[in-house]
């Protein structure tokens, strides 16, 4: 171990896993290594002996569940948007070649206290029973806009430059109401509470076209796909993309003390060794006193006989419950994968709730996600804390990556390793790809 590395990387959480394998194809000498004996760190895919151990302190799970190692279940449960950002960092690796993709079937919104199917252009607009007659016609009118706008064509700006208009002056041009908003800026567009209403359009508008390619892309119900098997393949898939590489990496490390000299990190020491580097990327575990507290999620796992009620019998499905239906502070969100996904045995479904948390009792304030799922046959009530840095990056070689958090789509993840990218390398990463490369099985 004794060697020397451009970038040592401490953890192996999705957003660590990403960034070694860019790395590693920029050519970068990487070692990357794991306190745990197991892939994943915070993002780690559990069986149901597992599950039970870190749950409920014992490993014997009932027997009418199935058998233990037909469950992964992914602690950070994110679906990926086909034509996203990090299907396109996954292409530019190359790691697709070890990934299966499965598009997922559906993606809902609550509204009004009822679950509906998220209409995503102007065909759909016309049927959903999210809007009254006269308000279906306004919101065709705003998804046709939307499907035409073409930064780089005047003539299909109709006069605004969304780089200045904010998205409330847009949407009220087309008049659309507090309701149909709601679900376009939630659903659609993924923002996780209102604040982007006064902000330029422009990023507002490139998130609903992103939603309609990508759900465009595979002709299923969502725009959405997942590996088969859940995401704790995408680890594995990484570190055999460095193994190919040069990179090495190592489990089971215990320790992985960062050493500074002058303040600036210039190896990790693990066993009484240490390998010197450049620089560090980490997790915030890792360098506890450069991070602070931001905030924390709440968190329920379920096991199901069954799918989530009023989605179509979707056996895999995303539905955001947006912070105005709940008078919250932020958006709800209830992901479900069963074993067309090969996350469970054949008759089960795995399904979070998940949110932003504003109390100290799961219980509580999950209810309102909870109670959509109709029956349960096993739950899962936790909280974990989310951490973002406050070091200076410059000053001290150590890039740490913040928590996950809430969302059950990867949009808000893959920012953040595209910043941590550019940080590291002084490069901007180029997302440029051919999006062919990663398709997913058909039934």
């Amino acid at each position: 171990m004794d060697e020397e590395y451009d970038v040592i990387v401490l953890g192996t959480g999705l957003k660590e896993c990403i960034l070694s394998g860019l790395l590693s194809v920029d050519g970068l000498k990487v070692l990357h290594m794991d306190r745990n004996d197991y892939y994943g760190g915070e993002s780690t895919s559990l069986n149901l002996n597992q599950l039970w151990k870190r749950f409920r302190g014992e490993d014997k799970p009932p027997e009418t569940l199935g058998s233990s190692r037909d469950y992964n279940v992914d602690m950070i449960p994110k679906f990926m948007m086909a034509n996203g950002a990090l299907v396109r960092v996954l292409i530019h690796t190359d790691v697709t070649k070890y990934l299966n993709f499965k598009a997922v079937d559906g993606s809902f919104v609550y509204n009004k206290g009822k679950i509906h199917k998220v209409p995503a252009n102007d065909v759909e607009a016309l049927k959903s029973p999210l809007m009254g007659l006269f308000e279906k016609r306004r919101a065709r009118k705003f998804f046709i806009y939307v499907q035409d706008y073409d930064e780089n064509d005047p003539k299909s700006h109709e006069g605004l430059d969304l780089n200045k208009v904010t998205a409330r002056e847009l949407i009220s041009k087309y008049g659309l109401d507090d309701n149909t908003v709601d679900f376009i800026g939630h659903a659609l567009a993924l923002h996780r509470d209102d604040s982007y209403l006064g902000e330029p359009a422009m990023d507002f508008v490139k998130r609903m076209k992103l939603y309609a390619e990508s759900l465009a892309r595979f002709q299923g119900g969502s725009p959405y796909i997942y590996p088969l098997y859940g995401l704790g393949e995408l680890p594995q898939a990484f570190a055999r993309l460095s193994a190919v590489y040069g990179g090495t990496y190592m489990l089971s490390k215990p320790e992985c003390k960062v050493e500074f000299e002058n303040g600036k990190a210039f190896g990790v020491t693990s066993e009484g060794e240490t390998a010197k580097c450049k620089k560090v990327v980490c997790d915030p575990s890792y360098l506890p006193d450069k991070v602070k507290k931001i905030g924390k999620v709440a968190r329920a796992i379920c096991i199901m006989s069954h799918p989530i009620p009023s989605t179509h019998d979707s056996h895999s499905v995303q539905v955001i419950l947006p912070q105005k239906q709940l008078g919250h502070k932020s958006d709800m969100y209830l992901f479900c994968c069963s074993y067309s996904h090969n996350v469970a045995p054949k008759g089960k479904y795995i399904a979070f709730v998940l949110t932003e948390a504003e109390t100290d009792n799961p219980q509580v304030e999950l209810k309102a996600g909870t109670d959509l799922l109709g029956p349960i046959d096993e739950i899962f009530f936790d909280t974990y804390d989310r951490y973002e840095p406050t070091n200076q990056n410059d000053g001290d070689n150590c890039f740490i990556s913040a928590s996950y958090d809430a969302t059950t789509h990867f949009e808000t993840t893959v920012q953040d390793v595209i910043a941590m990218y550019s940080k590291i390398t002084g490069k901007t990463l180029d997302l440029s790809v051919d999006l062919s490369a990663a398709s997913a099985a058909e039934e």
